[in-house]
């Protein structure tokens, strides 16, 4: 069974889950991560015009406008903002997962970011900040269900979860060996 991992943009993270789930693994970063971490190394008064490009080519249903959008930004912030091009570059065939997989558009916005873990995280930290010695595994798991089932408190429905289906679909559409670089159609006629 295929999957789909969301993840903050951790290089060392994306590769983990490669090396244990295989090479063609689908991971979609975090668009919120990725615009906080270009922003933030920008001065304010860029700030609006390439939040408002990111989104542009996020909200794109055609991917390859989208990553003809993301390289055009980059293009133009290259000469007086060399690291920031790079990081727009940086894992941008991750950036796009969803957008390749042609998901309706709202199941694609809940699932480009990490929002939806984000609570689970928080409580897990805010549950185990006072451990101050872990003695076994067990008692970090004890612990970590702990926090679960707090956070679980907090859970609510995904905005599009009625379309879950259809992410099911674009996965087993998901060949292995075949990658998110190409749209779907351009796979399904080479098939």
């Amino acid at each position: 069974m295929r999957r789909l991992f969301i993840i903050d943009g951790s290089k060392a993270l994306s590769t983990a889950i490669r090396r244990a789930f295989g090479r063609d693994t689908l991971i979609q970063r975090c668009q919120v991560h990725k615009a906080r971490n270009i922003l933030e190394r920008l001065p304010k008064s860029m700030h609006a015009s390439v939040r408002s490009a990111l989104r542009q080519a996020w909200e794109l249903d055609d991917a390859a406008k989208a990553e003809k959008l993301l390289r055009n930004l980059a293009r133009r912030l290259n000469a007086d903002w060399e690291g920031v091009a790079g990081s727009i570059l940086e894992g941008l065939d991750e950036m796009l997962t969803v957008t390749r997989l042609c998901l309706p558009r709202e199941l694609r916005r809940s699932l480009a970011c990490t929002n939806i873990i984000e609570n689970v995280m928080g409580t897990a930290r805010r549950v185990c900040r006072n451990v101050k010695r872990w003695r076994s595994p067990s008692m970090a798991m004890r612990w970590t269900a702990a926090a679960m089932m707090e956070a679980k408190k907090g859970f609510r429905r995904l905005k599009a979860h009625k379309q879950l289906p259809a992410l099911r679909a674009a996965l087993d559409r998901q060949q292995p060996g075949t990658s998110t670089e190409r749209p779907l159609a351009q796979i399904a006629e080479a098939a």
